[in-house]
């Protein structure tokens, strides 16, 4: 028995657009972009669909945030199967700074995994396709990547069909990321498995941000990017980029994930507050979990000429499109400069900023 729904007018929101191929590489020519087209559910999808929300929503009033991701993600295989899993929080490449994993969880990977990918992420096509069109679901199979060194980390993690989906995460300054993988002799990920995984995405991230705040209770300021949540083996649950970039100065070899020893030994000190590259930490307990955040600190506004001048114009009320035709860039690089300008001044919005650049 099948259905006429089509996901394409029952899936609200950008989560699916009408498929388009990624031109960026020869070898990146199978790629796509969303579905390419209506697509027909059985009774037998929508039953194995509907008791994955249900059991995900059920997980959602108690499981940790980390547990909740990882049992939401194996509930999924019952409905769009793969071999392996990744997810977690990432941050896009800025300039000459690659993009950077922070947060992270795995199904069937190696725990290395992380580790290896961040060292070649600024090769990575797909990755970059990826959150280059944020909500938007994108797959690819092959192993024909034009670096040799993504190629063999491809094939080595046995990800020949890869399928992904990038969010933007308010406030926090990252990218919160799914990316789910099948082997050489499985099928290609299907416009039926794009639709559904999309739909799926949407109430995982829904889901997992909200129980993120739940445990925060009055700090729901945890969206901001100074913030971090914490369980008590140390293992990361939430990580803004501020914070984030923060401990990696001061842990120059810290791969994410896991709080550096240091301050995971700090935990058994809460309530405290420890140093951190100059800037103060304070480590507050919420439950079983701790909170961390990262003081603003009060540091000069040094910025680059460039990004100045677009931080002055946002803050006087000029869109990302009228600031990128004023100074001759692309939107994404006024993006760019932007939350660098937030980063460096630490400020949280527009009126701070205006304040923070004297405007």
């Amino acid at each position: 028995m099948t259905s006429a729904f089509d996901p394409l007018c029952a899936i609200p929101g950008p989560l699916l657009t009408t498929g388009m191929p990624l031109a960026q590489s020869a070898a990146y020519a199978c790629a796509t972009l969303g579905v390419q087209g209506p697509v027909a559910f059985s009774l037998g999808d929508v039953q194995s669909f509907s008791a994955s929300l249900l059991a995900m929503a059920s997980a959602a009033r108690d499981a940790s945030p980390g547990c909740l991701l990882h049992d939401a993600l194996q509930a999924l295989r019952s409905v769009v199967p793969f071999r392996s899993a990744w997810w977690g929080e990432c941050s896009d490449a800025q300039d000459s700074v690659p993009p950077r994993n922070w947060l992270h969880g795995r199904i069937n990977l190696q725990p290395g995994f992380a580790r290896e990918w961040n060292d070649l992420a600024a090769k990575d096509v797909f990755a970059s396709s990826s959150m280059r069109n944020c909500g938007t679901v994108v797959r690819l199979s092959g192993h024909g990547d034009p670096s040799s060194e993504l190629t063999a980390f491809s094939r080595r993690h046995d990800l020949f069909h890869a399928m992904a989906l990038t969010c933007e995460l308010p406030g926090s300054g990252t990218l919160f990321f799914v990316s789910l993988y099948r082997s050489e002799t499985a099928s290609a990920f299907s416009d039926r498995d794009c639709a559904l995984f999309a739909e799926f995405c949407a109430h995982l991230l829904r889901h997992w941000h909200t129980r993120v705040q739940d445990l925060l209770g009055a700090r729901a300021a945890l969206v901001a990017n100074g913030f971090g949540l914490a369980d008590g083996c140390g293992d990361l649950l939430y990580l803004g980029e501020s914070l984030a970039a923060a401990i990696h100065r001061q842990y120059p070899d810290w791969s994410g994930s896991r709080l550096p020893q240091a301050l995971a030994a700090a935990q058994r000190q809460v309530p405290c507050s420890v140093a951190l590259g100059g800037r103060g930490l304070t480590l507050q307990p919420c439950g079983q979990l701790t909170v961390l955040s990262l003081d603003r600190g009060h540091r000069p506004a040094v910025l680059p000429p460039r990004e100045r001048t677009v931080a002055m114009l946002y803050s006087r009320g000029h869109s990302y499109k009228e600031i990128a035709r004023l100074l001759d860039l692309s939107p994404a690089t006024v993006r760019t400069y932007l939350r660098n300008a937030y980063l460096q001044l630490g400020v949280r919005n527009k009126i701070e900023l205006g304040n923070a650049l004297g405007a």
